[in-house]
């Protein structure tokens, strides 16, 4: 017995925000000193490290939980249930509800609590909470989905994943173009078929790694003295996430008793496009083989990163034949992973 995707939904934010828009930004540095570079020269080499052209945001009078439950209301259609099924809804977010023009975090009550309300379920035994994992909190989502399932405690689950990262960035920061708003969502549902979640993994990285990704003050002291925002070390970073992503990767594919030959896609959490490729290059060299053309979907270019969101969301986009050159089939066999802030690791193995 385990858990198989019934139905999937996302929402991409209507506001496209392309690199022009930082053009009159003035991006400063730790010291407080203005970066050398145009705006122009930064968002170029932004563009050619991260893939990123253009992002997403919420419109002013939405929050995270909105977007949360319009994902949920698509992947509730998508599945034909009746939300009064539900067992649990698993709500993956790390900042809440932040209200444009403001910088206060509101997740009480939770994100899956507000959501619950707005699809109007009575179930008094629908268990509604809030899972904050850094960005590979949708994936623990539906590891703990799962694991209720398996255990006999749930047959039904929906697990979302939903952020505004444009309320909690620095916009002095040059780290600020990276982060953008989405959401997605999945229900799981209990399955004797041979499809469904095959293996899981997940770590942390406490002991040296816990500040790589961090909410610290602003690089302009002046303005901004107390307010504080999504920070995050780089370079930490990308050498943690080459050293320690490949490896988990690996592990969870062994485990699920598949071979790396028999994989049809890996949809890796979108957070640096050089990354992601570098990450699933050194996955096959543990295995002496070659990265495969078309295993790895992309769309960060045009969606930028939107933490727990992009998995979901771009998973929704495949399975609704949104994008060229990459579809699923059935029987075919992807690998889920992501890293971020905790710092956190995790991947599933799944058969359709």
């Amino acid at each position: 017995m385990t858990s198989k995707i019934i139905g999937v939904g996302n929402y991409i934010p209507p506001e496209t925000i392309t690199n022009l828009f930082f053009d009159k930004h003035n991006f400063i540095n730790k010291s407080g000193e203005s970066l050398k570079e145009s705006n122009a020269i930064i968002a170029s080499k932004l563009k050619d490290i991260t893939g990123i052209e253009e992002r997403r945001y919420a419109s002013n009078d939405q929050v995270t939980s909105d977007l949360g439950f319009i994902a949920a209301q698509a992947a509730i259609k998508n599945s034909g249930i009746d939300p009064e099924t539900l067992d649990y809804i698993i709500f993956a977010h790390n900042f809440g509800d932040v209200r444009f023009g403001t910088v206060q975090s509101d997740a009480v009550p939770s994100l899956a609590s507000r959501v619950k309300h707005l699809l109007k379920i009575k179930n008094n035994f629908c268990v509604a909470y809030d899972v904050l994992f850094g960005c590979p909190g949708w994936i623990e989502g539906v590891i703990q989905a799962n694991a209720f399932i398996k255990s006999g405690i749930a047959k039904r689950c929906l697990v979302i994943g939903a952020e505004t990262l444009s309320r909690v960035v620095d916009i002095h920061d040059r780290d600020s173009m990276i982060y953008a708003d989405g959401a997605g969502a999945a229900i799981l549902e209990v399955t004797n078929d041979d499809m469904g979640v095959k293996s899981h993994v997940s770590a942390s990285f406490t002991l040296n790694e816990k500040d790589y990704l961090y909410f610290g003050k602003s690089y302009n002291n002046e303005k901004c003295p107390d307010t504080k925002y999504i920070k995050m070390e780089g370079r930490k970073i990308y050498e943690f996430a080459l050293s320690n992503v490949p490896l988990a990767m690996k592990k969870c594919l062994d485990e699920s008793g598949y071979s790396v030959s028999q994989l049809d896609k890996i949809i890796i959490h979108q957070a640096n496009e050089k990354m992601d490729e570098a990450i699933v290059k050194r996955f096959y060299q543990l295995y002496d083989t070659p990265m495969p053309e078309h295993i790895m979907p992309m769309v960060i270019q045009k969606l930028g990163n939107s933490s727990v969101a992009t998995i979901p969301s771009l998973l929704t986009m495949i399975l609704q034949d949104e994008l060229d050159a990459h579809e699923i089939n059935d029987g075919d066999v992807v690998l889920f992973a992501s890293v971020g802030a905790g710092m956190n690791v995790n991947a599933f193995v799944y058969k359709f």
